[in-house]
């Protein structure tokens, strides 16, 4: 088994459908979030983590928004791994920021 996790943009996006590869509630779900923005919530999160920008989502194709690789943590699941990475990037956006 992998010793880690993909995380793309498109995972939290709130303006995207289930099928579109949105994997949070939309009440979860983080407004242009950026690979930048999960690399950061990821190491304040204390994990592992890289990204890889020339990657795309295959659902996707059309968007080079790039990925972030995060290392797993023993027993964590990655829905809660997204939902951790998406409340630490909604909490440490500006005010006034899209949420």
């Amino acid at each position: 088994m992998p010793d880690h996790f993909y995380v793309y943009p498109a995972y939290l996006g709130k303006g995207l459908s289930r099928r579109g590869g949105r994997r949070l509630p939309e009440t979860e779900a983080v407004a242009d979030v950026t690979t930048e923005e999960i690399l950061a919530a990821a190491k304040r999160l204390g994990l592992t983590a890289e990204v890889e920008s020339s990657k795309q989502y295959p659902r996707r194709f059309f968007a080079y928004e790039g990925r972030v690789k995060v290392g797993k943590r023993p027993g964590a699941s990655k829905t809660k791994l997204l939902r951790a990475i998406a409340a630490d990037v909604r909490k440490h956006r500006p005010a006034g920021a899209k949420k």
